[in-house]
């Protein structure tokens, strides 16, 4: 369960976006048009401390995956992965990372996608009650490996960062092992889209 709280943000997550999408290699855009949220999905840390958000996003161009951690304290070794320092009026300061790099994430992602997990369900706390809040993404994993243990690290994933576009395939294991994917669905412009490959991973 994703608990989200009605707080300010400086920046926002549409400023901190705008900011630091179009500096990144795997951008595809104009430069300058500023991005614009088609739809975004969360995961559940299990320790309850690293919230997990995942943004698509266009700016101009193809939709864009981009996945984000917030933290309560610098991730040790991440300084290369920091977006920035986000002020939230209820948890305080909270470290913006790119997902992509930041281990809680890349466990999260392998053992939903290796065991057929979801998005997690969002609920709102406000004037001191819980209200459910619906995704504006799904995505489901691939997987049946119930139990998946991923815990050192030893997943192999390649994200996607153009969900659509191609991606390179990754090679089967020696032992037949399958490469396992997770896709997803969201609405843009009233209509909603194809299932799209948002990952793949292999162990």
């Amino acid at each position: 369960m994703a608990l989200i709280h009605q707080a300010t943000l400086s920046p926002t997550k549409i400023e901190l976006l705008d900011a630091w999408v179009p500096t990144q290699p795997w951008f595809v855009g104009t430069p300058g048009t500023g991005v614009t949220l088609v739809a975004s999905y969360r995961f559940d840390d299990p320790e309850g401390e690293v919230g997990i958000e995942t943004m698509l996003v266009r700016a101009g161009g193809p939709v864009l995956q981009v996945p984000l951690t917030y933290r309560g304290a610098p991730l040790e070794g991440g300084d290369a992965a920091l977006i920035t320092t986000m002020e939230h009026s209820v948890l305080g300061r909270r470290w913006v990372y790119d997902a992509e790099h930041d281990p809680v994430y890349r466990a999260v992602l392998a053992r939903t996608v290796l065991t057929g997990g979801r998005e997690a369900d969002q609920y709102v706390e406000a004037d001191g009650a819980t209200i459910p809040r619906e995704s504006t993404a799904t995505v489901v994993g691939s997987g049946t490996r119930a139990g998946a243990d991923v815990s050192d690290g030893n997943a192999r994933i390649d994200l996607v960062r153009t969900p659509g576009t191609d991606a390179p395939d990754l090679e089967p294991l020696p032992d037949g092992s399958p490469v396992e994917v997770l896709t997803g669905t969201w609405s843009e412009d009233g209509e909603l889209s194809a299932p799209r490959v948002l990952a793949r991973v292999r162990v």
